[in-house]
């Protein structure tokens, strides 16, 4: 895969191309060589990061960081072909760089890579985009499972949840079967106990919300601004956005001194059935 056709395939915005291949062109990638190969595996991906980001020094824009990721997913291309993964699932999930970059677009005004702690889980093929959600194969309670993520683009009918959750089964199951078996489970803001009161039972919030049997409630979490007013946690109640009825019920809460959170679910068996990922 080169890295022209992989930036046409996953959409990478002009200015952001233009910005990352000219930090491209001035970096001397052998001397990377080390910490970009461990970023592609699982287990020395976190810490090759880590690493990679010393060895790249100032990087305000982060788009050296953008270029040696993504000169990784390249190589992962034929990764993917070895294990019989779809063009399709490669690209649905390398698009995450694209989602990253106009999440900060229009948060902030600018083209600045700012997901690089993330999106080394693409890179070392332990996250893929199935469908509507994003799995990742990790650890939890001390054994293998499945982390659900839910893209902001996401299309969040029940039934795009559904096809993904039966799509992700049939690919564990044939490309990862240690994992087929693997308990799923969600930490979101859309799992907070306290979101369902602002929800009617028909919305898709809740509808998501009932596939799980919730372990854990975060109620200082602050993920949630991010997603529902596209702010940082820290901004004051009095400058967040009106625009939707979830934003003007959230900001109430804000106001009265109480905090949505997050909270941390468990999927269910009997949804796990109907899913179609393997068990019967």
């Amino acid at each position: 895969m080169e890295l022209q056709q992989l930036c046409e395939g996953i959409g990478l915005p002009e200015d952001a191309y233009q910005k990352m291949m000219k930090e491209k062109e001035a970096l001397n990638l052998s001397e990377m060589e080390k910490q970009m190969g461990r970023l592609t595996e699982a287990k020395t991906a976190a810490e090759a990061y880590r690493q990679l980001e010393n060895c790249l020094g100032r990087d305000e824009e982060h788009m050296k960081m953008l270029a040696c990721q993504l000169v990784c997913v390249c190589r992962d291309y034929d990764r993917y072909k070895e294990k019989g993964i779809s063009d399709e699932i490669y690209f649905d999930t390398m698009k995450c760089f694209t989602r990253f970059l106009g999440e900060c677009r229009e948060r902030t005004g600018t083209v600045v890579f700012d997901r690089g702690w993330w999106t080394y889980r693409q890179v070392s093929m332990t996250l893929f985009r199935i469908g509507e959600l994003e799995y990742e194969m990790c650890r939890f309670r001390g054994k293998k499972a499945i982390s659900i993520h839910i893209p902001s683009d996401a299309d969040f009918t029940p039934e795009k949840v559904q096809e993904s959750l039966k799509k992700a089964g049939e690919f564990l199951e044939k490309i990862y079967p240690d994992f087929a078996d693997a308990e799923y489970f969600c930490e979101s803001w859309l799992l907070s106990p306290r979101l369902g009161a602002l929800m009617k039972d028909s919305s898709n919030i809740r509808k998501f919300q009932i596939l799980f049997q919730i372990e854990e409630d975060m109620p200082q979490d602050k993920e949630y601004m991010e997603w529902v007013f596209g702010k940082m946690p820290d901004t004051p109640w009095q400058e967040l956005p009106e625009q939707t009825s979830l934003q003007r019920k959230v900001k109430e809460m804000l106001k009265n001194g109480e905090n949505l959170g997050a909270g941390a679910g468990i999927l269910r068996e009997d949804y796990r059935m109907n899913s179609g990922n393997g068990q019967e």
